[in-house]
């Protein structure tokens, strides 16, 4: 545990945030990360509350008859049976896990008290460690809360331990909610006990020493004793307890029938903890305002538009000007409320003076943090969950009130998204002067820019140099003669704008013609998502050609998309600019295009053929699109000889091995030589390749492992891909389906910990052992990142779905499915979570799992 950096009171308009952004009927994830121990403007807020289970299970193991260890069958309430006996049964798992993170806070507590007595010992002697009234300072009512929950957990306790359906806890939680006044004098106290304590520790060596090194004790039956923790983290636990136990009151609700006589009761503790939570006094943290935007004049404005510049070693989000003699950047001034929006020009370029300067003429370049991918996925996850709760408001009766702000917070969301998600280095550069470096989202912008420039720079330009009022004349114009107003985020869209395609795109890159030369060429495609463009396919390098023919089938997931691009390459092999920076693509762009999606064009059952014309190159493709609801039908297969389609049982069985040979072949080859590629699972295979590789395995062709090692690797990343998706059942079972949502949704980590090892456990032996063989190989792959830029989230966002989704016939269950982008936003971020939590979890092993019995005690 890390101690705390931010000092004094804890600004507590967290709370709140977190209730709206937890939905307690739904899905429970975890809060907006603006509130994540940064604001997005950088200024310090509350430190985050790390909710994640840092302790694997220790647990009892459960004997047959015979002595032998048997896995324990799961109870039928839970997975299958009636509405009641399954919410007991959660209710029994949220409670268990909530009494472990008790008995955790508990010994956090104590291990605070245990220097209190001794300090308030010394303060009479003749050498005093504290004064009496800075030992009461600091351990301020912890004595109290001590109490408090001594009694609660060894009141609740028998409970759990003889739980039938008939047990109420409800009493406990509504005494322990009454008591909460104890909690508000610690809070009101907390400012001043931590200051006390600092002063202390820097006038007092020996008092130093005591608070950095507390001493707290493992749960019961932990392999390890004791952690050594600070005494400003433990201060802070009290104030992260009441936010937990209001988390669990949630879920315990959730789960408990209205006609049990708990129900009431616990309705009554969430109150007044609600109550006492909005109570606190709160300082709002001044968030960012979204950005919105400018344009040029006096000469023509060619083109504008927004980007990334990096500056002094940190990212500005800039609107660039390029007018017919100049390239002019600004940025938007702050105004007083009521006045026009105005433009500050930070720096201009005469476009006579300008080059385009690359890493082989630069001296330096700029120094710039690069957020690692995992949390440019968990912002989308965020984001995606904000846009179908917008939805629902907007269809609640009163829902307009909130709608507005959860557009607010979408907007600084996808604003902080458009911030860091570019990485592709342009750099322009004054001849006379210094060198300006810019982060954009795809080599497509790039060559925009570029050619735009280039266009302008062939005309005869004079250089120029403005006068300090042309300068202010030309950047306030720039407010009139813009093009682009506003960054492009979802939340500026008029709610008519069509939402994007949500589903799988099959596009077939047919054939180019128009180069004046023979050239090793190839295509990439890519589509819109967030705002950005991603790359998602790139066909083989057809060499030394004029006219390619490549004929190659991809299959592109699509997230809200509108467009697809083709940018058509020269491979070019000057080893001499590899490795200059990972982001610089070398290969030169020949051509690019863009075609919008149009639902209805791409919608029909048959491939739509289509041209872009490029530069004076004509690349020509075909496409469909499959809709989610209908590309995500599992089909199984009518013959069981094969692999595709046939239960995995069946599969095992056959071979008599515990993972099918489909699933350890595939990932060896993956491993063997394609953990470094870029991309890996994410970016396309040949839709023929993998039909090849499918009908190999399913006829066990006896040279498939020849066909594996000469294939390319993202054929065989799509192959084991395929094998999930067309499962007759997912690998985690329609059985479970319910009871993993369920578990995901649970606020309290203790409780999610217990109920996700339990699901676990009552998988069928050939799906668990399959599903842990899957889980450490992604591990693997998401260790070479920094390579192949797949994090453990990228992986769960490609897997989770295909791993997860139920059989049709699960999925109609009395399931009012209303779009497709519903069903993204609802259950695939649910599906995606599910397996992250497994991703992010401990190595979990085989025999472990099956030794473990429900019980057992997790971090708070």
């Amino acid at each position: 545990m890390e101690p705390l950096s931010a000092r004094g009171l804890p600004r507590l308009s967290w709370i709140d945030t977190l209730y709206s952004n937890f939905n307690y009927n739904t899905d429970g994830y975890e809060g907006d990360g603006a509130e994540d121990g940064k604001s997005q403007d950088g200024s310090e807020t509350l430190p985050y509350i790390d909710e994640s289970p840092t302790m694997s299970p220790q647990l009892c193991a459960p004997q047959g008859p015979d002595g032998e260890t048997v896995s324990p069958t799961p109870p039928e309430g839970l997975l299958a049976g009636g509405e009641i006996e399954k919410g007991l049964e959660m209710k029994k798992l949220v409670l268990s896990g909530f009494l472990a993170s008790e008995e955790i806070y508990i010994n956090q507590l104590e291990a605070l008290l245990l220097p209190m007595r001794p300090l308030k010992a010394t303060a009479t002697t003749s050498q005093p460690v504290l004064t009496i009234q800075q030992v009461e300072t600091i351990f301020y009512k912890i004595q109290d809360i001590f109490e408090i929950h001594k009694e609660f957990y060894d009141s609740l306790l028998p409970n759990i331990q003889q739980w039938d359906e008939k047990v109420t806890v409800g009493h406990l939680f509504q005494k322990l909610a009454s008591q909460l006044g104890v909690y508000k004098a610690f809070v009101d106290n907390y400012k001043v006990a931590l200051e006390t304590a600092e002063k202390c520790s820097q006038a007092n060596s020996q008092f130093q020493k005591i608070s950095e090194n507390l001493k707290v004790k493992g749960p019961k039956g932990s392999k390890d004793c004791t952690t050594t923790v600070s005494m400003e983290a433990l201060l802070y636990k009290p104030i992260d307890r009441v936010t937990r136990s209001t988390l669990v009151l949630h879920d315990l609700l959730k789960h408990t029938p209205k006609d049990h006589p708990d129900f009431p009761l616990l309705q009554d503790a969430l109150r007044i903890s609600q109550n006492f939570l909005s109570s606190i006094n709160e300082e709002i943290d001044p968030r960012r305002t979204a950005v919105t935007t400018p344009k040029g004049e006096a000469r023509q404005l060619v083109k504008d538009g927004f980007l990334v510049e990096v500056s002094e070693s940190s990212r500005k989000l800039r609107h660039v000007f390029l007018f017919t003699d100049l390239l002019l950047c600004a940025k938007m001034k702050k105004t007083a409320v009521g006045r026009h929006q105005q433009y500050e020009c930070k720096w201009y370029i005469p476009l006579a003076d300008l080059t385009f300067q690359t890493l082989d003429d630069s001296d330096c370049c700029p120094s710039i943090h690069v957020l690692p991918e995992h949390e440019i996925e968990e912002m989308k996850i965020k984001i995606s969950v904000l846009k179908s709760e917008i939805q629902k408001e907007k269809k609640a009766p009163k829902g307009q009130s909130r709608v507005e702000r959860l557009r607010k917070k979408m907007n600084e969301q996808e604003s902080w998204l458009l911030l860091h998600s570019p990485t592709i280095p342009f750099r322009v550069h004054n001849k006379h002067g210094k060198s300006y470096y810019f982060l954009l989202s795809s080599d497509y912008e790039r060559s925009e820019w570029r050619e735009s420039i280039q266009k302008l720079q062939k005309k005869d330009l004079q250089s120029c140099v403005l006068s300090s009022v042309e300068l202010q004349v030309l950047t306030s114009s720039c407010f009139k003669l813009r093009t682009v107003h506003n960054i492009p985020v979802t939340s500026n869209k008029d709610d008519e704008e069509t939402p994007g395609l949500y589903g799988f795109l099959h596009v077939i890159v047919h054939s180019a013609k128009g180069f004046k030369e023979s050239a090793n060429l190839y295509c990439t495609l890519e589509v819109d998502s967030f705002g950005y463009f991603v790359s998602k396919a790139k066909t083989r390098v057809f060499r030394d050609t004029s006219e390619p023919q490549w004929n190659e089938e991809f299959e592109i997931e699509l997230e809200g998309s509108q467009y697809l691009r083709i940018l058509c390459y020269e491979n070019c092999y000057d080893k001499s600019m590899l490795n200059k920076d990972d982001n610089e693509i070398v290969d030169k762009i020949m051509g690019k295009g863009q075609v919008q999606l149009d639902p209805q064009t791409v919608q029909s059952k048959n491939w739509h053929m289509d041209v872009i014309e490029m530069n004076g190159i004509k690349v020509e493709f075909s496409m469909k699109f499959t809709s989610r609801d209908l590309s995500l039908k599992r089909t199984p297969s009518k013959k069981q000889s094969g692999v595709f389609g046939v239960k995995i049982n069946v599969v095992t069985k056959r071979e008599r091995s515990k993972v099918p040979y489909i699933v350890r072949q595939c990932i060896e080859e993956v491993e063997k030589r394609g953990i470094d590629e870029v991309g890996i699972y994410r970016i396309s295979g040949v839709a023929t390749d993998i039909q090849a590789l499918k009908t190999a395995f399913d006829t066990n062709t006896k040279d498939i492992l020849m066909m594996l090692s000469d294939m390319d690797i993202n054929a065989i990343a799509g192959t084991l891909k395929l094998y999930f998706r067309e499962l007759p059942e997912p690998l985690l079972t329609d059985r479970l389906y319910p009871a993993f949502m369920e578990g995901i949704a649970l606020s309290d980590p203790a409780a999610k910990e217990n109920c996700m090892m339990h699901l676990l456990r009552s998988l069928p032996d050939p799906n668990l052992m399959t599903f842990l063989t899957l889980l450490e190989h992604l591990k693997r792959v998401a260790e070479k990142e920094p390579i192949n830029k797949m994090s453990l989230h990228n992986l769960a966002t490609v897997f989770g779905p295909t791993l997860l989704r139920p059989s049709e016939s699960e999925t109609t269950k009395g399931q009012q499915i209303t779009s497709a982008s519903d069903i993204w936003s609802h259950d695939v971020m649910a599906q995606v979570q599910v397996l992250l939590y497994y991703l992010q979890h401990p190595p979990i092993s085989f025999a472990e799992l099956k030794r473990n019995t429900l019980y057992f005690s997790t971090d708070v």
